[in-house]
């Protein structure tokens, strides 16, 4: 790791906290006051990919919490723990109850949709609103982009993972994860990949990978979870997206709840990199309007 790098995983470790839930210790990013953000990663990434989103939330008077989910970034990566999605939700309500938060407004990414809607599904009197980024509601018949499908594999798995490194991450950052890449250095990029790998060398990554929680009955609970209108709900979507496309990802939290308000950005997967500013006024405003 470059020195330069390694900077950038310890500052961005000491902005953060740990706190242990279950035994295992998490890593979390905690700024602000007022009404709580809780900010739910997917993968290849974890809290990190929230940290400009966390600071513009708490310049707008909020509370921005990111967690990284167990097995993923500075969080512990226990070759026990079962990796499904409907366990990482409970999970989340569990470190919710460890900081005795009892109201929060998701905002959730990739995975960290299945996540946060199972988690929801689970503890719905929690949720005081919801937005979604980039992300998949049919969980059940979804299917992975291509260049993520390998990992699915016992062998060709490990050999993608191993081939995901500090010189190889930039041009998939380049291709599908933002539009202008001078948000983003090349150390951060590097950053990305060791906090994917670090403790364990990506085992955890892959289990996460090999265990998505594709049934029916999770699928209709998120539909469920996301439809519920006890509160509001908006998206926010990067159209340049390749393989969370809007047309064929986008269009289905829109069609599952009419009327969601929509706001799409010219961006590509981690639009938290380079649309932070405005995925943190859409939460804001979603907040203020709840509070009516």
């Amino acid at each position: 790791m470059s020195n330069e790098a390694e900077a950038i995983i310890k500052q961005h470790e000491a902005s953060g906290k740990y706190i242990t839930v279950e035994g295992i210790n998490t890593f979390y990013l905690d700024a602000g006051a007022g009404p709580v953000v809780f900010c739910i990663h997917g993968v290849p990434t974890s809290s990190f990919l929230y940290r400009k989103v966390v600071d513009q939330l708490q310049q707008r008077g909020l509370r921005a919490i990111a967690l990284d989910l167990p097995g993923m970034g500075l969080s512990d990566k226990p070759k026990d723990f079962d990796y499904v999605f409907s366990n990482l939700g409970r999970f989340c309500n569990r470190f919710l109850d460890a900081l005795n938060i009892e109201e929060v407004h998701l905002l959730i990414h990739d995975i960290g949709a299945p996540t946060g809607l199972g988690m929801a599904a689970q503890n719905g009197v929690k949720i005081r609103s919801i937005t979604v980024l980039n992300a998949m509601l049919d969980i059940e018949n979804f299917e992975k982009p291509l260049p993520m499908r390998p990992f699915e594999k016992p062998v060709l798995g490990e050999g993608a993972l191993a081939m995901l490194t500090p010189a190889t991450f930039p041009l998939m950052m380049k291709t599908a994860g933002v539009v202008n890449t001078d948000v983003i250095s090349q150390d951060e990029m590097a950053a990305y990949v060791h906090l994917l790998k670090s403790k364990d060398d990506g085992k955890a990554f892959l289990k996460i990978m090999r265990n998505f929680e594709q049934t029916n009955d999770y699928s209709q609970a998120c539909y469920k979870a996301f439809t519920n209108p006890a509160y509001p709900a908006q998206l926010i979507w990067g159209v340049e997206d390749p393989f969370l496309t809007y047309e064929e990802y986008g269009s289905r939290f829109e069609k599952a709840r009419p009327g969601l308000p929509v706001t799409k950005v010219k961006s590509r997967h981690f639009l938290q990199e380079e649309e932070f500013e405005t995925i943190a006024e859409k939460v804001s405003q979603l907040i203020k309007s709840t509070n009516h």
